[in-house]
């Protein structure tokens, strides 16, 4: 029971922080503050009713249109919001399976830590799938401090492992996380370095940006290497498959010379394969080793 209603508590709030999400990524690429002024129509500027700010239910209620000028209010704001709090229950249904087993085991520290640090990662991901999808922009003040994060979380959860009365028993050591989480990062951002290299060797031209190297650092730094290469796969194979849709639609439309000069927004796929990674990546790293004989 007390796992249920932590999971309902952690979708709600998720899709507060989902709509603040909102406010950041309709905010950050002008250039203005996500504190004021308060929220309001994009298109009119009228203040927003406290009514028309509650998550999902006011973009139902007012028909995905502004009430006065009757501008359109993408879908992009009730669909984010309805990520992150998925996400969060999701993340707290995995991580707060301890409550099950006995209530003072509930106050675990490290599971705690798990799972707002999974929460964390699960709402900067949705922020720079967003942002990249819309902007092709994926700011250095998320990824950079994002990588810091994720070091700092590894060596926090090292210093709580660190202190349980396992710890001495199954000879963990204080930094072994952090030194995961380190590595991990700079070999994910060294793996995009090297294919941006070899391309411009090539083709003599950029074709993947630097912020996608500063985004895998950051997976590596959440994830570890194993997990962030699997982000890094799942993201190329959504990539790709965005690729064929994109060329058939051109097709269609007698467009298919221009297909080769598309741009295609990499880092809203390695997010995606970073969400993926950071709730189920055990499990698919296990069948794969498992499929493929280790």
């Amino acid at each position: 029971m007390i796992r249920i209603a932590g999971t309902v508590f952690a979708g709600l709030l998720g899709l507060a922080f989902g709509s603040f999400l909102n406010v950041c990524v309709s905010r950050w690429p002008a250039g203005e503050s996500v504190v004021n002024p308060r929220s309001h129509c994009r298109a009119c500027g009228r203040s927003l009713a406290g009514w028309e700010n509650v998550p999902l239910l006011s973009w139902i209620a007012l028909r995905g249109r502004c009430r006065t000028c009757g501008a359109s209010i993408g879908w992009r704001y009730p669909l984010a919001e309805l990520a992150v709090g998925v996400l969060w229950a999701i993340a707290s249904w995995q991580h707060l399976w301890i409550f099950t087993i006995s209530f003072p085991a509930a106050i675990d520290a490290e599971h705690l830590a798990e799972t707002v640090g999974t929460m964390v990662l699960c709402w900067l991901l949705v922020a720079l799938a967003v942002l990249d999808a819309e902007h092709f922009w994926l700011p250095d003040w998320l990824t950079l401090p994002g990588t810091a994060a994720g070091i700092a979380l590894a060596l926090l959860l090292d210093f709580l492992i660190h202190l349980a009365p396992h710890a001495k028993i199954a000879g963990a050591t204080p930094i072994d996380r952090t030194l995961g989480a380190a590595l991990g990062s700079m070999i994910a951002a060294s793996l995009i370095l090297l294919i941006r290299w070899i391309y411009w060797l090539i083709r003599r031209k950029e074709g993947i940006g630097l912020g996608d190297a500063k985004l895998m650092a950051m997976l590596g730094a959440w994830l570890g290497l194993q997990g962030a290469v699997l982000a890094f796969g799942l993201g190329v194979l959504l990539g790709a498959l965005g690729a064929v849709v994109l060329l058939i639609a051109q097709a269609r439309r007698g467009e298919a010379k221009s297909w080769a000069l598309t741009r295609l927004p990499l880092g809203t796929f390695l997010s995606i394969g970073g969400i993926v990674s950071s709730l189920w990546g055990g499990g698919i790293i296990h069948l794969y080793m498992k499929w493929a004989g280790f």
